[in-house]
């Protein structure tokens, strides 16, 4: 499996489709998700994805100052770090807030906005989310502000096509299964984003998504991965690169911004978090899942990474 894979498997997505949008006249709103928008207590502590998938009409977005961007049906907007963003026919329009337009929604449908004058729809698309209880993360915290999905020409297209219009034609979130279905549907979709963004990145780019576009960094990060119990020193990993000590720490850490052993480190906390969200193992059982002998010592490194000792972390999640 590859490292970016890797990394995706810890996430444990899980989301849906909330809200079916029609615009019917010039307009700009902003946006931008809450807890309870994805069925969580208000002020839950929760990583958020907000997204928009594009039904029908071409239409604008942007996050904070950045040049506005288009997107056309069969495409999806992703804000990876649930920031205030702006979306409509034009974005330099004066921008309404998103929510007060929004009609509550029952237990037959959806929450809709349906704004403007006109009987001629401009853009029609759906609003969703993706959830994660993992605080901190290598893959989000590397991506910018704002991604666009391009479904169209791949694989999925026509699935992703019909699902998301099924469920705003027929309402399909309040069907069982469905929830789980658009949730893997979306998740497909953040991959896909995802790699489309490495492929784009310029050859001096630094961070861990570029890391992968290195094979001898990717392949020690792969090695990494696939047995985070295992031993490691940086010669270890170096070799697994194929490359000296030396060349392979100045090159991990010029592109990941921290040493070898740090992101060993960083790695095994997220293997470890997820293992007390999901697990029964005990703490010693899980301390050695990620290459501990001593629970203590475990506990330690896991509290100076997660910010919360491991019996706290699995209590406050349960």
């Amino acid at each position: 499996m590859d490292a970016l894979s890797d990394l995706l498997r810890v996430l444990r997505f899980s989301g849906g489709v909330f809200l079916e949008s029609r615009f019917r006249a010039p307009w700009c709103v902003w946006s931008q998700i809450r807890p309870e928008d994805c069925g969580q207590p208000a002020g839950a502590e929760v990583v958020m994805i907000g997204f928009h998938y594009i039904l029908d009409g071409e239409m604008q977005f942007r996050v904070g100052k950045e040049a506005a961007r288009t997107a056309l049906p069969g495409q999806m907007i992703l804000v990876p770090h649930n920031e205030c963003h702006f979306l409509g026919s034009d974005v330099s329009l004066p921008a309404l807030e998103a929510r007060p337009l929004v009609r509550k929604a029952n237990d037959q449908e959806m929450a809709q906005i349906d704004h403007g004058s006109g009987d001629r729809v401009l853009n029609h698309f759906v609003c969703g989310y993706l959830t994660m209880a993992a605080p901190r993360h290598p893959v989000l915290e590397a991506l910018p502000p704002v991604l666009l999905a391009d479904v169209r020409g791949q694989s999925c297209a026509d699935w992703a096509e019909s699902s998301f219009r099924y469920a705003a034609r027929e309402h399909a979130t309040r069907r069982p299964g469905s929830q789980e279905i658009l949730a893997r549907l979306s998740e497909l979709l953040f991959v896909e984003a995802v790699r489309e963004h490495i492929e784009r990145l310029p050859d001096d780019a630094t961070g861990w998504l570029a890391a992968l576009r290195d094979p001898a960094l990717a392949r020690a990060l792969a090695a990494l991965h696939v047995q985070p119990a295992h031993p490691w020193t940086t010669e270890g990993l170096a070799s697994q690169a194929c490359l000296s000590r030396s060349a392979f720490a100045e090159r991990f850490s010029g592109k990941l911004g921290m040493p070898p052993m740090s992101y060993l480190t960083q790695w095994r906390m997220l293997l470890a978090s997820r293992r007390l969200r999901e697990s029964s193992e005990t703490i010693a059982q899980i301390a050695s899942t990620v290459g501990y002998e001593s629970e203590s010592t475990f506990s330690r490194a896991f509290a100076r990474e997660m910010g919360v000792a491991p019996g706290a972390w699995r209590k406050c999640r349960a």
